[in-house]
């Protein structure tokens, strides 16, 4: 797969984030700002996508600890085979730690994701072997973050959990 062209702007975005004090900074605004605009729009509108280029998916999981159901925007990765999987890759912005939601896919796989503004059931899964090593060249493809996330992240390894549409 080659790398996605973007415009100036997405790509100017798309460096800063990628920066510690970028990924600071957005990591403490923009979850908040997605969640509200695509709750406003039905999925269908968000800033992280305008800014960046980037595509958002909005994930609702069930609490590890709490079971209260939990909203997340998050970059979602698109199978490029067209088996209708979506890629979440749990870099946390690039932070020592895995981030909340990852252990909540794992507690309770069972989830809903709104893509483009289109709700649907879906059951998490982590990925392993190939499935790991294509979904993860196809995020580095899409977002340079990724690589230096990694990077950031020290000895942690980044999960990328795979969210497999429930069949209805």
């Amino acid at each position: 797969m080659t790398k996605k062209k973007y415009s100036w702007l997405h790509a100017s975005m798309q460096k800063i984030g990628s920066t510690p004090q970028g990924a600071l900074f957005f990591s403490k605004t923009q979850p908040q700002i997605d969640r509200f605009l695509m709750k406003l729009t039905c999925g269908k509108t968000n800033l992280t996508s305008l800014l960046s280029g980037l595509p958002v998916v909005l994930l609702t999981s069930k609490g590890a600890k709490s079971g209260l159901l939990r909203t997340t925007p998050l970059l979602g990765i698109r199978d490029p085979s067209g088996t209708g999987k979506i890629g979440l890759i749990a870099s946390n912005y690039g932070q020592r730690y895995h981030p909340a939601w990852y252990y909540n896919l794992k507690a309770n796989p069972q989830v809903s994701c709104t893509i483009d503004g289109k709700q649907g059931k879906y059951t998490a899964y982590q990925a392993q072997g190939q499935e790991y090593t294509r979904f993860w060249q196809v995020a580095t493809d899409l977002y340079l973050g990724f690589a230096q996330y990694q990077q950031r992240a020290g000895e942690r390894h980044i999960p990328i959990m795979i969210l497999n549409p429930d069949e209805s």
